[in-house]
């Protein structure tokens, strides 16, 4: 059977758990034409690059997807039909992706910097005798002077 990857993007008032319901959904339909996911990734709420009605962030949603033509032809038409999916689109490959995908990889090497960036800077602020919130010195407005002059 063809390899398809498959991606839409749901209205960013649904919760997580109305996008695990659509999800399951598709998937229904998929396998009760004769087709199977193979995996289903939740990539979370991302902020689109342009408004789609009106939304400027979204849920996005991968499905791979081992199944016949038709099964992709229905699921795309009920979700031209539903009002909570903004935009999907599919792309026929020639082997599925094993392991996670491209952006769940880099979800997990951006939590990697942000970790070491996180840990560097402490360190900086420590030597520093900031606080590491707002970059101020932490003895005080002044640097540590706290004794007022008069204009006597």
């Amino acid at each position: 059977m063809p390899l398809y990857e498959h991606v839409y993007l749901a209205r960013q008032d649904l919760s997580q758990q109305q996008v695990d319901e659509l999800t399951a959904q598709y998937q229904g339909v998929i396998e009760g034409l004769g087709g199977k996911v193979a995996k289903a990734e939740y990539w979370g709420v991302k902020t689109l690059t342009y408004r789609i009605r009106k939304n400027r962030k979204a849920h996005f949603t991968l499905l791979n997807i081992d199944g016949p033509s038709a099964a992709i032809v229905e699921v795309e038409r009920q979700e031209r039909i539903n009002e909570d999916v903004l935009r999907a689109m599919t792309v026929s490959v020639d082997e599925l992706e094993e392991g996670p995908s491209a952006m769940m990889r880099k979800v997990d090497r951006d939590r990697d910097r942000d970790e070491r960036r996180g840990e560097r800077r402490r360190d900086r602020d420590d030597r520093d005798g900031r606080d590491g919130r707002d970059g101020r010195d932490s003895r005080g407005p002044r640097g540590g002077d706290d004794t007022e002059t008069s204009g006597e």
